[in-house]
């Protein structure tokens, strides 16, 4: 299983979300963020709104996620974002007691 986390611009949310449905990826968290890239045109200290999105993949499913967030999120300017894959070790869900692949979708 992996984590990946992107750090998107507001306004390509919906799209990266629809994309991400339409390939059968619905489970994710999202929520507003503030920070900075080292883009320039921004005094250094100012923080621009964004949003970031979690979501738990199976390992087949890393390339399919990363390859829709890229294709929907990518304007070619500064300031498009920032994806990272991290492993996770383990899920469980709450509900039921199901680990693993079996407790992501």
């Amino acid at each position: 299983m992996k984590k990946v986390e992107a750090i998107i611009r507001g306004n390509d949310f919906d799209r990266v979300k629809s994309a991400l449905r339409q390939v059968g990826i619905v489970p994710l968290t999202a929520y507003p963020v503030q920070g900075r890239g080292v883009q320039g045109g921004v005094p250094p200290y100012d923080l621009l709104p964004k949003m970031k999105l979690e979501i738990v993949v199976k390992d087949k499913d890393v390339e399919k996620v990363v390859d829709v967030i890229l294709k929907n999120a990518r304007s070619g300017t500064p300031g498009d974002g920032k994806i990272f894959v991290t492993p996770v070790e383990d899920a469980i869900r709450i509900r039921t007691g199901e680990r693993g692949n079996e407790a992501l979708y």
